[in-house]
Order: C-alpha cells, then structure tokens, then sequence
C-alpha cells in the first residue's frame, strides 16, 4: 500500500471531485479545426519527492504536466498512437477530436506536445453536436485509418474516418453484444482495443465497460469483432473501475485503473489481464503491477497506450482526465515495461 502525501490537495480534490463533471466548453462561431498552444512542464520524477525510478515492473521515464489557455483545451479521456510514441489521436468526453505529437528528448524523453489541434464532433450534417450525453466519448481504438470510438451516456460504438484536418461523422454503428440495460449511464464503455493481430482473436475489437456489473460483481465486456465474438466479464479487484485499456505484444491485456474515495482521494492502478482469460463466457483476471495515489504524479488517469520503442522497449503512456477544473491536471506520464 502506498502511503498518502499532498494533504493539501488531496483535500482540494475531494472537495470538488463530486461536482465537476464539467459541462464541454464549446466555442461560438470556432473554425472546425483550432490550433492549440499547449505548454508542458517536465515531470521528473514519478514519486512526489522521491528519486526512485522502479515500480514493480514499470520504469518511469519521464512526464509533462500540459495547460493551456485555450477554453477547449482539457477532458482528455482517451488517446492512441498513430506513430510509435510521436504522433497520436485522442478523444475528449465533451465531443472534442484532438491530434497532437509528443516530442522527446536526446534522451528518449518526454519534452513537450507540438502541433497540437482540436475538432468538435459533428453530425451527419456536419453541424457541431453540443449536447453532452451525445458525445461522451470514453474510449478508442485505431486501426487501418479506422477510428472506433466507445461513447457513454448514450451507449455506442462507432467508427469513423480518420482525417486530422476533416473528421466527419460515423460512417458504421457497431453492435457491443453486451445488453444494453446492462450499461450503467455513465459507467459504459472506457476501454476499446484492438486485441493481438497474432493471437486467439485475431486482431479483433475488445471493449470493457468501466463499472458495468453482472450479478456476481464482474464487469462486463464483450469481444465484439474477431473469430470469437461474446460477451465475457473481468473480475472486479476492490474498488477500482476500468478506465483505459489495450494488448500487449505478447497478448495479455493491459488495465488502466481508477478509485476515488473522500478519504483516501485519487488512486491509479495498472493491471495485467491474462491474455487467454479473455475469453466469450470467461471470467477474465490477471495481476496489479503498479498501484500509485496523490503522493505520486497522478490525477484522473483516463487514457493508456502500450507502443514499441525504436530500441525495442516496450512503452506504456497514460494521460488524464483534468474535466476542466482548476483543482486537476492534464498529465501525460511513460514508462518502459519491463518483461519478465
């Protein structure tokens, strides 16, 4: 168990953690692409105060901590990489599209964001949508140009075409096998993954819903793509709900997780699923590798992506969630995962 530090703000943030699911921050008269200026302070180190670079089997590499003045800007719930550890795409929950690169430094570390853009989502029209519940946006996939998206609220997946400087509306909705009055409003579907293009499902699309529970207290999910399609359910461990997710090279899956408590404040965990438990009927469940809380460079960990580095590490970055409070902050943390 890792004790808790940041008194201060941890306070802060249970304060207010219950009232700011904050309302999307949509711009009059915005042109359908806005460029972004995002400053990014360094983060050293992981453990607030603390050298140590080892947690379990995760290597922290480096962080930024990004702000910027632009209103629209933040509610970063999920991104990927379309170039290994460069350049990426992500979803914001108030029905933003953002595109950015990540630029790292002689020494392979994170040194700031470049190039940085928003696009509200639209509709079939190509008229913004401006309604929150249309476009919360949780959690993405990417594969072959195709970007599949996982939205709550009102619960869909659905995929559209990936033009940086043109995102349109869905061309495809996808059934996600799971019933839908299963799916709690705002606990749908975080994680949605592409599973190992060489294993059992073939590359096939994965989603895991955040705190959707069966009658046993298992969080439903569902292989929704690929050779093996059904419905299956990851074993809840405490009381962490999912938040992000995707595969590892070696076909296990890899859980971002999240807990907030008045007391105990924020916490972040990351957990390694079986990659062969992920399976139509299974239960699903695997080991915690990390679990971190405010006495480390965390906050709202929303959005994970597992990448190969160009000297063959294995990468895990995540970013948060800051949902446009003054309290939270938009974080992009890395770590090279070591294998056993």
């Amino acid at each position: 168990m890792i004790s808790l530090r940041g008194g201060f703000r941890q306070t802060l943030f249970a304060a207010t953690a219950l009232f700011c699911m904050a309302l999307p921050a949509f711009a009059a008269g915005r042109t359908p692409v806005e460029s972004v200026e995002v400053s990014a302070r360094p983060i050293s180190a992981f453990h607030i105060g603390g050298a140590d670079k080892q947690f379990g089997p995760l290597e922290f590499v480096g962080g930024l901590e990004m702000t910027s003045t632009t209103r629209d800007f933040g509610a970063l719930s999920a991104f990927r990489f379309l170039k290994p550890g460069g350049d990426f795409i992500g979803v914001a929950d108030t029905g933003f599209w953002f595109f950015g690169t990540i630029a790292h430094d002689a020494d392979k570390r994170p040194s700031g964001i470049q190039n940085f853009r928003m696009q509200q989502m639209v509709d079939a029209s190509g008229r913004p949508i401006d309604k929150k519940w249309q476009v919360d946006a949780e959690g993405l996939a990417v594969k072959d140009g195709i970007a599949t998206v996982g939205f709550e609220r009102d619960q869909r997946v659905a995929q559209f075409k990936i033009d940086p400087d043109n995102m349109k509306a869905p061309f495809k909705q996808l059934n996600f096998l799971v019933p839908a009055r299963e799916l709690r409003q705002n606990r749908g579907f975080e994680t949605v993954t592409h599973a190992n293009p060489y294993g059992q499902h073939e590359g096939g699309l994965v989603v895991v819903s955040e705190k959707s529970l069966d009658k046993a207290g298992n969080i439903y999910a569902a292989i929704i793509e690929g050779p093996h399609k059904g419905v299956f359910t990851v074993k809840r461990n405490g009381d962490f709900d999912i938040t992000d997710g995707a595969f590892l090279p070696d076909g296990d899956l890899l859980l971002l997780e999240r807990s907030f408590s008045m007391a105990g404040g924020v916490k972040m965990r990351l957990r390694r699923i079986y990659g062969e438990s992920v399976e139509k009927g299974a239960v699903a469940d695997g080991p915690v590798l990390m679990e971190a809380d405010m006495g480390y460079q965390i906050d709202n960990m929303e959005g994970l992506d597992v990448w190969t580095r160009d000297d063959g590490a294995v990468m895990v970055s995540l970013i948060s969630d800051d949902n446009h409070s003054i309290l939270q902050r938009n974080l992009y943390l890395e770590f090279i995962l070591h294998q056993d």
